[in-house]
């Protein structure tokens, strides 16, 4: 690796590890003294024109810059070896502080245009990454995400537009003074659709695991902690104005589904990486949905917990996809934590985080959230599905640590398996670290008291009793015979179904461009090459050549003809100028 390179990786790293430890000081500060700063930059002032940049510091911004800030620090060291044969490193790291500093640019904003600027960005630099090894499945995966992103570009677009009606797009002013009013209920509506796109809830689901096609680093980074966290840390924003409205109701219905729709296609999957996205879209499915009840602070607690462990998660993907010479199918790997076993170690930290084993980051967030449920009246389907997505994040877990770790080695017979990558090691010993106590350490820091859940006996040992079936089904799965029963619990058309997240990624390419694009065949086919033509063009070009032709024949071949029509042609002349 060139030299210039080794620094611009070191110097990104150190500073951004420097503002993390700014912002935890900062951040710990907010909090005991309960101080939120609104800061107005007057930019230009001419006449009655004034153009302002307003930012919000307080304890919630401060602590997701923190984790942000941490992550891709990491990251950044981490793509020093990951990326050490890549040509162009100095793009890559590039596009990466463009997109941390695109995150910074909407936590810290409470101004919708600013909020745009930064959500923009978001879109724009997440598409360069994703494209960043070009060939065809990149631009397919790119411009799917584009495409999605888009849609919660336009909708910010839209509340932009009304809230002109306001006189100001600092939106944070209005959350509960104008919350009756028609026009933030259509706000809040675009609000909400936004954040779906951005944070991959059905019907937007597809573009999360396609967005697999950058590199390991990027999804470490944008598509499991940050990016697709933007739209849940907009809504728990706007959370003031949603509450106990109908749209909030229909959100959680969705973001219910999404996670158990995630958790199913997870355990059909074979590419490593797309387990561990739709790993990810379960967990942005809990925390939306968790949000839709009206606890932000949960949603939150979630967000960053889980942007601890699944980074970690990637990363440990990331080493083992390079040692199998680039490849990311599950089934070639197995019995890895003989030869790799501090990667094992990072790994299996990060995924028992995931299933929620005490003491770890994931416990903390999910058993308060899961409990709350219990402890709230909402309905038994809400009730079921997220105790039955909480199983299945076992199942996957569990299936995926038999894949790798347990089953038997398949990819050569001489291979070399290596752990001392240091770089990569170190990196992952970080994240290591906070995703053992992250959890505890925020549980602290954000609820100012404990919670006292009080619930009978059954109901606090669900959750025991979902995580323990999870693991059993995953480990029975993963122990495939020729004669094993999960070959026939489901129909072939049912296991496309659930494998192809329920028809997800077909409907959001062919389902959108299919209709129109045959019916525009049809229109090129039937109308410019048919009628149009026969009735313009060609046609008129017929009639005058077939004309020519019998006028040439009577003009060769009969010369009486011929000076008999010249007569006829003079005489309708003259009677043309006669009268």
């Amino acid at each position: 690796m060139n030299k210039n390179y080794f620094s611009i990786c070191f110097l990104s790293f150190f500073l951004l590890f420097l503002f993390m430890m700014m912002n935890f000081f900062f951040m710990m500060y907010f909090i005991m003294n309960n101080i939120i700063l609104f800061l107005e930059w007057e930019i230009i002032s001419f006449n009655s024109l004034s153009i302002v940049m307003s930012i919000l510091l307080d304890w919630m911004s401060l602590l997701f810059m923190m984790f942000v800030s941490l992550i891709s620090s990491v990251v950044i060291y981490y793509s020093k070896s990951y990326m050490s044969s890549e040509l162009n490193l100095f793009r890559f790291i590039v596009l990466v502080l463009l997109f941390v500093f695109s995150m910074i640019l909407l936590i810290v904003s409470p101004n919708m245009i600013s909020i745009l600027l930064g959500w923009d960005g978001l879109g724009l630099v997440s598409y360069c990454l994703v494209i960043y090894y070009q060939n065809l499945k990149s631009y397919n995966a790119g411009m799917l995400t584009v495409l999605s992103n888009r849609i919660g570009d336009v909708l910010i677009l839209m509340v932009i537009c009304w809230m002109m009606n306001y006189g100001s797009w600092n939106y944070i002013f209005y959350l509960e003074f104008m919350k009756n009013d028609y026009c933030m209920v259509y706000i809040g509506f675009m609000i909400i659709l936004a954040a779906m796109t951005k944070s991959a809830q059905i019907p937007f689901s597809s573009w999360l695991p396609a967005a697999m096609a950058a590199p390991t680093p990027v999804s470490a980074l944008v598509h499991s902690s940050t990016l697709v966290t933007a739209g849940v840390y907009l809504l728990i924003r706007f959370n003031l104005l949603l509450v106990e409205t109908l749209f909030f109701k229909f959100l959680l219905l969705i973001s219910s589904l999404t996670m158990f729709m995630a958790g199913i296609s997870a355990n059909y999957e074979f590419d490593l990486k797309k387990i561990i996205a739709l790993s990810t879209l379960s967990q942005l499915g809990l925390m939306m949905s968790i949000l839709s009840m009206g606890m932000p602070l949960l949603a939150f607690f979630h967000l960053l917990t889980h942007a601890m462990f699944k980074a970690l998660l990637f990363m440990c993907a990331g080493v083992i996809i390079h040692l199998m010479n680039d490849i990311q199918d599950i089934r070639f790997m197995g019995g890895i934590s003989f030869y790799i076993p501090m990667t094992c170690l990072c790994m299996n930290i990060s995924n028992m985080a995931l299933c929620g084993i005490p003491f770890l980051a994931g416990f903390y967030s999910k058993d308060l959230i899961l409990e709350m449920l219990s402890f709230s009246n909402f309905n038994i389907l809400i009730f079921f599905l997220y105790y039955i997505s909480t199983g299945l994040t076992v199942f996957y877990s569990v299936r995926l640590v038999m894949y790798l770790m347990i089953n038997d080695y398949n990819l050569l017979c001489v291979y070399n398996l290596y752990d001392e990558d240091y770089i990569m090691i170190k990196s992952m010993l970080v994240l290591l670290f906070m995703s053992v106590i992250s959890g505890s350490m925020l549980m602290w820091l954000i609820f100012y008291f404990p919670y006292m859940i009080y619930l009978p006996l059954n109901l606090k040992f669900m959750v025991i009793y979902s995580m323990f079936v999870g693991l059993m089904m995953g480990y029975i799965v993963s122990n495939m015979n020729i004669y094993s029963l999960n070959k026939y619990l489901c129909t072939y058309n049912l296991s496309m179904f659930l494998c192809l997240m329920w028809f997800m990624p077909s409907l959001s390419t062919y389902g959108v461009s299919y209709y129109f694009l045959n019916f525009s065949q049809k229109l090129l086919k039937y109308i410019d090459f048919g009628w149009s033509e026969l009735y313009s063009g060609w046609g008129m070009f017929n009639i005058v050549k077939n004309y020519s032709i019998f006028y040439n024949i009577y003009q060769m071949n009969n010369f009486k003809i011929y000076l008999f029509s010249f007569i006829l042609w003079v005489m309708i002349f003259l009677f043309i100028m006669l009268f």
